[in-house]
């Protein structure tokens, strides 16, 4: 058994997977990370590695306090990828992003792929069909948009996401959900037709927090899997051990 963890910007989630099965998912906060593991790795005594790939502010030292119990291994950019990273700052480039790409390239061969991850921030990534990692894009997400409104104005207030009841918002909260919401979806699908200016055909995957709630309001095809990262976490990991 492997567990998984993506320590992202406003949580951390886990996975543990048998083989390629995912058998039970977790989410947890930062301040959490030790004991949460500890009851994982106590409720499946079967793990005997631990693959780790972090984005938040999370000091190795935590991790490693657990190597008496498991295996500890970090994907970094040191880490083997199944793509040619043609990005021209490649260290830059956020273990997270390399990641989901190293899955779309083991899940789906052989195919030109945009992987949109809805988080924190929201991320585009593409892949070609020769495997080279080309770039993409980040911008706000949801939350950080509602954030924004009310930390960057005297009076907007901070609200949650909800899908607006119309597009023409008919108060300030609707309007804020409407922008928001509408912002967020007409966005994605903006960025959807330009790629397909410059390539006829490509898969669409749609990951992360808001992925779910994002998917019913796109007019394209897309693949959505909110769980795509870990999956891809434990793929890039099975991949390095080969």
């Amino acid at each position: 058994m492997l567990l998984t963890i993506d320590v992202g910007n406003t949580r951390i989630k886990a996975a543990v997977f048998e083989q390629n099965t995912l058998v039970e998912l977790f989410i947890f906060t930062k301040d959490s990370l030790l004991a949460e593991t500890n009851n994982i790795l106590n409720k499946f005594p079967k793990i005997k590695k631990t693959v780790v790939a972090s984005v938040g502010n999370i000091e190795k030292e935590l991790f490693l306090s657990l190597e008496n119990k498991v295996e500890i291994h970090f994907i970094s950019h040191g880490s083997k990828f199944p793509f040619t990273n043609l990005y021209s700052t490649p260290t830059t480039l956020g273990i997270d992003r390399m990641v989901l790409a190293s899955g779309a390239v083991i899940q789906f061969p052989k195919q030109n792929r945009l992987v949109i991850d809805a988080g924190t921030c929201i991320t585009y990534d593409f892949i070609d069909q020769n495997d080279n990692y080309l770039g993409g894009a980040i911008s706000p997400g949801i939350r950080l948009r509602y954030e924004s409104l009310h930390q960057q104005t005297a009076k907007l207030p901070l609200l949650t996401k909800k899908n607006p009841e119309n597009f023409i918002g008919n108060s300030t909260q609707e309007s804020i959900h409407s922008g928001v919401i509408n912002g967020v979806a007409s966005e994605i699908d903006g960025f959807i037709e330009l790629y397909k200016t410059q390539y006829a055909k490509f898969i669409i995957i749609l990951t992360g927090g808001d992925a779910e709630f994002l998917a019913i309001r796109l007019k394209n095809t897309i693949f959505a899997n909110s769980n795509f990262l870990l999956e891809s976490l434990n793929q890039t990991f099975q991949y390095n051990q080969k």
